[in-house]
């Protein structure tokens, strides 16, 4: 057996384990610095929900703060090893490259937190020319010595070394921004590509070449220099590849590169196995960089998948971020762990007590600690319930502490056992008993479950449930069995259950099939207990609720879905199931079913009873057409003239919501009319209401006394007006109530463009009211009104109609979307998810037009109530952009819609 430090010919005798030497107390310093980048992690990972850029930050502080340094400072170790120079490593200008590297990394991170992205560009700067001259260092040193057995090592980290700075320079890149289209998904796979699979895998792939069997405490395999020449061109020419593709090529253009890659490290790791063959592992070191070869090897066919699997970088980019975890936690943090637990003891020194005692110190409790890391891990990894992979991430965490814990007793312990001459009493060098290690195994498995279960415990799902027989009577006695079963088929359907409540006879047994054809994650829980397993899409399950003699509440108990409407109800049907007190108090409960049965005649309960924003019209529904026909006529000014005629009409205004709305012409919004600066409007207004109406054109100046006039059901005038300002503008009407009659649908739009309007090739209107409902069928509750109280917002008059027929657009079109606030009460701040404006028309002046010295653009177009403008703006890709009002309540509640882009 032999160490392979300080000189690592495999074949011959160890050497003596060093003393309190400058080698030593160098080592002790500069790896200082490497537990201080992991205590920094660990404190980011505390307290990651109170920090901005929580994600980037955690990656950054393990690898280019900790996992970076170590690369430096342990590649530098090896080189200077295998190259019989094991004085090179050390002084002033190896001091200096590091100052250099962590300098960069501060800057890095600080300028990345406060925005600043001179300080990123210096940053990237400085760790690229540490690193630079780190590789300089390399080469002058594989010139200098004598050719040695393993100095192919060295050409894995001037290789890894050279890569470095060009991931850099593409994250100060990313950094700067203002990237357009998938360029940013781009160039974020090849800086991960460069920086993960080459300065680090590079590395990692040298370093085992002499590590992996002094770990193993076994002699190099035969061939295994052989195998690393060999392996060198094929890393990098994979690598390369697939950092070409990233950049210049389609996803799947990659994937042979990351093959490749993977076909490099498994040539590479031939000799690897043999050795594990013949020597297993026994030990935490050994076993934490084993783990993290497969953690790697997982994560180079998911990698290879995902690249295959899709033809745009953005749904890559989103992918691959899976695979975050897996390759930071699950490859490099073991083999950083794993090597450290491996190297301290012995750059520790003290003879061979003093290292055997260090290593135990560093190893205790290893079997229950790197299963609880991996278990966890690949818990954090598959599609778990949130808690579950918050309580997995907590372990995780727990375990780096404990390491770091170990680490630092060990360090103190051994240096000031050093300084008085003595040493700890060391236990006997003998391997791992197969029953400690079983033990091991299961006590993590047994942490990691509890945990879970504990997790688990504190969800939403453990809501009180009222643990009572559904065999009980609405009175409180005991139903009579009829010995039959009744099963039903429940669906999820956009967070909803449907049917959302199904007839069951007194005394029948109740199966539930329950089918997710939904997007998420659901389950259902009966008030008495009785639930299913959390589901995942697509996915069934069965609730057997036994035998029923009541009504039932039941809901899906995922944090928040029961608040989102996701509600079930069993109702017993046959007698028994309630009795004359029972049908009271349920019809209270549930709204009532008596009321429900004359909703037809307008005098039932609120129409918002019945409003869901997650239900879909019926078959065959189609969007009111927002498209906004152009203005006519050719040059001068032109005259207009159109009759409006109030009527009331029985409008659905959402899916299975009917009100009897007030209309001008039988549509809210009321017909949309459009001119320019200078053309006459000629309007008649025909009363075929019930009471009296009139209407406010807001396009006109001028007395309001009489074309504003209230007239009477059968009466009619005539209002003229010439428009002489621009803009979008309301029109209402205003009889008092004014507030009620804008509420129940008495408005509409007119349209002036700006002089010079260029053309666009698309233009929509979309004006935003809100709904305050009162009976099915009837009109609009005045209560509510008065109070400020809306129960659904829509543009042009029906929730949600856009999500279900939406708007339509190619990519690279110019197009305006005008905006009306009808109101009565609540305000807009249209917003287009994906999209920027770079046109902003409000109340009659450009906020924001094309070209602009300040390269501005727009993401709100802000609306008080009865304020119009338009936005413009194109599409850079296919795909589907929800257009929303940002105050985020009224989007929920109906103001919504798609804009799908072709």
């Amino acid at each position: 057996m032999t160490t392979q430090l300080s000189s690592p010919t495999a074949n011959g005798p160890a050497p003596k384990p060093p003393g309190r030497s400058p080698r030593a107390l160098w080592h002790l310093g500069v790896n200082a610095v490497v537990v201080a980048w992991l205590a920094l992690f660990a404190v980011a990972g505390s307290a990651h929900h109170f920090l901005p850029h929580a994600f980037w930050l955690l990656v950054h502080t393990l690898l280019l703060g900790a996992v970076t340094n170590a690369v430096v400072i342990w590649s530098g170790h090896f080189a200077a090893s295998v190259l019989r120079l094991p004085e090179a490593n050390r002084g002033a200008p190896a001091a200096l490259r590091l100052v250099c590297l962590n300098a960069g990394a501060v800057a890095v991170i600080g300028g990345r937190y406060t925005d600043r992205w001179p300080a990123v560009l210096v940053g990237g700067c400085l760790v690229a020319a540490a690193v630079t001259a780190h590789a300089v260092w390399l080469v002058r040193l594989l010139r200098r010595a004598l050719p040695g057995r393993f100095s192919m090592a060295v050409r894995y980290y001037t290789a890894a070394a050279a890569l470095l700075p060009a991931g850099a320079a593409l994250g100060v890149v990313m950094a700067r921004g203002d990237l357009a289209g998938d360029l940013p998904e781009r160039l974020l796979l090849a800086h991960e590509l460069i920086n993960l699979l080459g300065w680090i895998g590079l590395t990692v792939a040298g370093t085992l070449i002499t590590l992996w069997p002094t770990m193993l405490r076994t002699r190099v395999a035969d061939g295994a220099e052989r195998a690393g020449r060999r392996a060198l061109p094929v890393l990098l020419a994979g690598l390369g590849m697939a950092v070409a593709a990233a950049l210049l090529g389609p996803p799947p253009l990659a994937a042979p590169g990351v093959v490749g890659y993977a076909a490099g490290l498994v040539i590479a790791g031939i000799p690897w196995v043999r050795e594990a063959r013949a020597k297993a592992p026994r030990s935490f070191a050994a076993w934490s960089v084993a783990a993290g070869g497969l953690w790697l090897a997982g994560s180079l066919l998911g990698l290879a998948g995902i690249l295959l699997s899709t033809t745009s970088w953005i749904t890559v980019g989103e992918r691959t971020s899976l695979l975050t975890a897996p390759l930071a936690a699950g490859w490099i943090a073991q083999v950083l762990l794993g090597a450290l637990s491996f190297l301290v003891p012995v750059v520790l020194g003290g003879g061979p007590t003093a290292v055997r005692a260090a290593t135990a110190g560093l190893e205790r409790a290893w079997p229950a600690r790197l299963t609880v890391t991996n278990a966890a891990l690949l818990l954090c990894v598959l599609p778990v319930p949130s808690v579950v992979r918050v309580v997995c991430s907590v372990l995780l965490l727990a375990m780096l502490l404990h390491f770091l814990v170990l680490l630092v007793l060990t360090v103190v312990r051994g240096v000031r056992n050093r300084r008085k001459g003595t040493a700890e009493p060391a236990p006997p060098e003998a391997p791992a008993r197969p029953h400690r290690v079983l033990g091991g195994v299961a006590l993590g498995l047994a942490v990691v479950m509890l945990a879970v279960a504990g997790g688990g415990a504190a969800d939403v799902r453990s809501l009180p449930v009222l643990e009572r027989s559904a065999a009980t009577s609405a009175d409180g006695g005991e139903v009579t069995p009829t010995g039959r079963t009744t099963t039903v088929e429940v669906t999820v359907r956009n967070m909803r259950f449907s049917p959302a409540s199904v007839d069951v006879p007194a005394g029948d047994r109740l199966v539930i099939e329950l089918h997710n054809t939904g997007t998420d994650t659901h389950d259902l829980v009966l008030e008495t207990g009785a639930r299913t397993d959390r589901i995942a899409p697509g996915k069934r399950a069965t609730l057997d609720a036994g035998v029923v003699g009541r009504d039932l509440d039941g809901w899906c108990s995922v944090v928040g879905h029961r608040q989102m409407g996701m509600v079930f109800g069993v109702r017993v049907t046959g007698g028994g199931g309630t009795t004359a007190e029972g049908s009271e108090e349920t019809a209270h409960h549930h709204g009532g079913t008596a009321s429900e049965n004359t909703d037809e005649e307008g005098t039932g309960a609120s129409a918002a009873d019945a409003f869901d924003p997650m239900a879909e019209p019926a078959d065959g529904f189609t969007a009111r057409d927002a498209q906004l026909p152009p203005a006519t006529g050719g040059s001068g000014p032109q005259v207009h003239k159109r009759t409006l005629t109030v009527k009331e009409a029985e409008t659905e205004v959402a899916p299975g919501v009917r009100q009897t709305l007030w209309t001008f012409d039988g549509t809210a919004p009321g017909p949309v009319l459009r001119g320019r600066v200078g053309d006459t409007f000629e309007i008649t207004l025909v009363n075929d209401g019930s009471i009296g109406h009139s209407v406010d054109f807001h396009a006109g100046s001028l007395a309001p006394d009489e074309p504003m006039r209230t007239i009477q059901p059968g009466a009619s005038l005539t209002y003229r007006f010439t428009a002489t300002r621009s803009g979008v503008w309301m029109y209402h009407c205003s009889t008092m109530p004014m507030s009620l009659h804008i509420a129940n649908g008495m408005f509409g739009a007119v349209v002036i463009d700006p002089p010079g309007l260029p053309r666009a090739d698309r233009e929509y209107l979309l004006v935003q009211s809100e709904f305050y409902l009162g009976a099915q069928n009837g009109t609009a509750d005045a209560d509510k009104v008065n109070a400020k109280e809306p129960d659904m917002v829509a543009f042009n008059g029906y929730a949600d109609q856009y999500d279900h027929d939406p708007l339509t657009a190619r990519t690279g079109e110019r197009v305006r979307i005008w905006v009306l606030t009808a109101g009565p009460n609540v305000p807009s701040a249209f917003h287009v998810v994906g999209g920027q404006f770079d046109t902003v028309f409000r109340e009659g002046a450009y906020d924001l037009r094309p070209g602009n010295a300040e390269h501005g653009g727009a993401q709100v177009l802000d609306l008080a109530p009865a304020s119009g403008g338009f936005v413009e703006l194109s599409f850079p890709e296919a795909g589907d952009y929800p257009f929303v009002t940002h105050v985020m309540t009224d989007a929920e509640r109906g103001a919504h819609g798609v804009v799908r882009v072709g």
